[in-house]
C-alpha cells in the first residue's frame, strides 16, 4: 500500500472528509501530515481562535475545562471521527494524557474543498484537463491561498472550467513586457523567469522565479495597463490561462477589500499601514505619512520584506495600481485593502 493510499484510508475514518470524492481528497491528502503531542502537551487553549479542524488519530486527549477534565477522545473511537472542539473560539482547552497522534486541516480550505465537492459534479481529475500538466498540486495550492477563501465555491468551478492550457517549451516568452493584458495564467508545469526591462538594462532585471502554483499576468488586467514585465519558460511547461473578462467578474472582484479615507485611517490608528505601490518619484513628491513605498513592479520582489500580522492599506493616485498590489497580497495570505478613489482624493 502507497503512502498516498495510506493517507486516504485515513483520512476516510473521519467525518465529514468521508463525503469527499476520492480524488479530492487525494488532492488534501497530500497537503496533511501526522503529527505528534507529548504526555501533558496542550494542544490549544481554551479561547484559541486559530481556524483549524482538528482529528485524534491515536491516543488519548484530554478536553479540559476551568482545568477539569470533562471528556476524554480515544483515537479510534467514535468520538474521534469527528472534529475536536468545533466552535470558534474554543470552549475547551485540549491537552494529551498520553503521546497522541493528529491532524490539523486549514478549517477555511476544508470548508471550500467540502463546498466546492457538493456544489457539483466535477471532480479534480475532470477539471484539470491533460493528465501532462502536474496533476492537481497547482489547484489545492490555489485552493489553499487565503484569498480564494473569500470566492464564492460555484466562482471557483466556473474559473477551472473556463481556464485554457497552454503548453510551452524552454526559452518560449509566455507573456512580453509593454503588451496588451487578455489572461491570467497559472504555471501547472516547469519553471519561468520574470525580468523587466529598463532604460540602462535592455536584458532585463530579474524579478522573480515562478514555479507550479504560482499565478501571473494579473497586474496588467486590473489595472488596465500594459504588461510591466516578461515571463519566460525556464523550462518546457505549461500554463493554465484565464480570460479577462472571467478574472475580473470571477476572481478579482471578491478578492478585493476596498476602504473609504476614514475607514483607511481607522486601519491604520489601529496598527495597520500604508503600502504606497507608486514610483519612488511619485512618492517623494506626496505621500501619506509612515507609508512604506514598493513600486508595483516590485512587489513580488519585496513581499517578503512585508509582515503577514500587519494590516496594508495599499495605495496610488486613482486606486487602479494599488488594487492590482492589494490582489498580489491578498493572493499570497496578506491583510490588504485598497484605498478607494486614491491619494489624491481628499
Amino acid at each position: 500500500m502507497s503512502d498516498e493510499q495510506i493517507s486516504i484510508d485515513l483520512l476516510k475514518q473521519f467525518s465529514p472528509l468521508d463525503g469527499l470524492k476520492r480524488d479530492n481528497l487525494a488532492a488534501l491528502a497530500r497537503k496533511v501530515q501526522v503529527r505528534e503531542l507529548s504526555p501533558q502537551q496542550f494542544l490549544f487553549k481554551e479561547g484559541d481562535a486559530e481556524k483549524r479542524t482538528v482529528y485524534v488519530v491515536t491516543g488519548s486527549l484530554e478536553l479540559l475545562d476551568d482545568a477539569q477534565v470533562q471528556e476524554i477522545i480515544e483515537g479510534g473511537s467514535d468520538a474521534a471521527r469527528n472534529p475536536v472542539a468545533p466552535i470558534f473560539p474554543r470552549r475547551v482547552g485540549a491537552r494529551a494524557k498520553d503521546r497522541v497522534q493528529y491532524i490539523s486541516i486549514d478549517s477555511d480550505l476544508l470548508d471550500v474543498m467540502l463546498t466546492w465537492d457538493q456544489t457539483g459534479s466535477y471532480e479534480v481529475s475532470e477539471l484539470q484537463g491533460s493528465a501532462d500538466i502536474g496533476g492537481d498540486d497547482w489547484m489545492t495550492m490555489l485552493l489553499q491561498a487565503k484569498a480564494f477563501h473569500k470566492i464564492p465555491p460555484a466562482n471557483i468551478q466556473a474559473i477551472f472550467m473556463r481556464m485554457q492550457q497552454i503548453n510551452y517549451k524552454t526559452g518560449d516568452v509566455v507573456l512580453k513586457q509593454g503588451a496588451e493584458g487578455d489572461f491570467f495564467y497559472v504555471l501547472t508545469r516547469g519553471k519561468c523567469l520574470v525580468t523587466r526591462e529598463t532604460p540602462l538594462n535592455k536584458e532585463g532585471i530579474k524579478l522573480a522565479e515562478l514555479i507550479v502554483g504560482d499565478t501571473f499576468g494579473e497586474e496588467a488586467l486590473i489595472s488596465d495597463a500594459k504588461r510591466n514585465a516578461t515571463v519566460t519558460m525556464q523550462t518546457d511547461g505549461a500554463v493554465m490561462r484565464l480570460g479577462k473578462d472571467d478574472f475580473k467578474r470571477l476572481l478579482n472582484e471578491p478578492m478585493l477589500d476596498w476602504v473609504t479615507q476614514q475607514e483607511a485611517e481607522e486601519i491604520i490608528a489601529s496598527g495597520g499601514k500604508w503600502l504606497d505601490v507608486r514610483l519612488p518619484s511619485e512618492f517623494e513628491n506626496q505621500h501619506r505619512d509612515g507609508a512604506v513605498n514598493i513600486p508595483l513592479y516590485f512587489i513580488r520582489l519585496k513581499i517578503n520584506t512585508l509582515d503577514q500580522n500587519i494590516r496594508y492599506v495599499v495605495c496610488c493616485d486613482t486606486g487602479r495600481r494599488s488594487s492590482a498590489g492589494a490582489y498580489i497580497l491578498s493572493e499570497r495570505g496578506y491583510q490588504a485593502y485598497v484605498l478607494r478613489g486614491g491619494v489624491n482624493v481628499a
